[in-house]
């Protein structure tokens, strides 16, 4: 791991505290078809060849509002495409931002119950989501629900997930195999339906951890831990067009904020807390000098009393009553 050059940003108390420089063309006429209390948010990431296909798709499936997320404006004409389908908000992010930034974006600028993130490496059909389905999906209010997932020669991929402990650290055992309603830990490739409110009460994705893999895991696992639950759906399905994504665990310098906020939190009674003899603890994995340490876990400590009325268990407890939980 890398030592800290400078400071981190402290950890964020509350959704969207960070605003993005963005542009947004078109999305001033209404889904015209909208039968759905479900917006869709489009991950694009420059390289498909199905874009437009997949945006006319999405236009003409029922969502509330379809919100497309572009990394720059260079690689076809959104204004000329915001023409044909003004229903479509597109949102040019004008920094550097990470997936959940472009999430957190999205959920901004929606305001239905629930937001389904997509990605453009993903097939979607015309029949994506019907509404019987968001109505059945939704019906118990889960934070999240996550759809199964295949690959382009139809293989099963793993979307279940589940923590548990070796040699005194988290690991995650995945599985393809799934029942209806099973539990996972997080979705894969942020790809899922999300309660928009509970999104929000949640914060949202964390900005200071860039690696995707651990800012991912960061809000799921803090939504766990905040008494949330997210489950998965066999009868909610997408297949990648090409390649998979790899899910890339290395532990970079922002993996402490996941570390801080999630694994070293106790519950005591009723309400979580970082108990002070965690700190060396804590310097040994962080590699940043005592000083900087010692600054990000007092940020971190404050972080957890600012919430720690939210806290319902901590990582220990959730692994260990994982496979009785329902």
């Amino acid at each position: 791991m890398k030592s800290a050059g400078s400071a981190m940003n402290t950890i964020p108390l509350i959704f969207n505290e960070r605003q993005i420089n963005r542009t947004i063309i078109g999305g001033r006429v209404k889904q015209t078809e909208a039968v759905m209390d479900v917006s869709v948010i489009l991950l694009n990431s420059n390289g498909s060849h199905f874009r437009l296909q997949t945006l006319e798709t999405l236009s003409k499936c029922g969502f509330a509002s379809v919100i497309s997320i572009e990394p720059d404006s260079g690689n076809f004409n959104i204004e000329e495409i915001s023409r044909r389908m003004p229903s479509v908000k597109f949102i040019i992010p004008l920094e550097k931002v990470t997936d959940g930034d472009m999430i957190n974006i999205g959920m901004s600028e929606v305001d239905s119950s629930y937001v389904l993130v997509l990605r453009d490496s993903l097939y979607i059909s015309a029949g994506v989501l019907q509404p019987r389905l968001a109505d059945h999906l939704t019906a118990k209010g889960n934070y999240c629900i996550v759809p199964r997932l295949l690959d382009s020669a139809k293989n099963a991929l793993p979307v279940q997930f589940s923590p548990s402990a070796q040699h005194g650290h988290l690991k995650i055992v995945q599985s393809s195999v799934v029942t209806d309603g099973m539990k996972t830990l997080y979705p894969f490739d942020y790809i899922g339906l999300y309660n928009r409110l509970k999104f929000i009460q949640l914060g949202g994705f964390d900005y200071t951890i860039t690696s995707p893999y651990y800012q991912n895991l960061d809000l799921a696992l803090r939504s766990w831990l905040w008494g949330e639950e997210t489950t998965l759906s066999t009868r909610f399905l997408f297949s990648f067009i090409e390649t998979v994504p790899i899910e890339d665990m290395t532990a970079d310098l922002t993996y402490l904020h996941f570390y801080l906020k999630n694994l070293l939190p106790r519950v005591r009674f009723d309400h979580g807390m970082i108990p002070d003899a965690s700190f060396l603890t804590f310097l040994v994995h962080s590699s940043c000098g005592f000083f900087e340490s010692h600054r990000q876990f007092k940020d971190a400590q404050q972080w957890v009393d600012t919430n720690k009325f939210r806290f319902h268990t901590d990582i220990q407890h959730l692994i260990e009553n994982w496979v009785i939980e329902k």
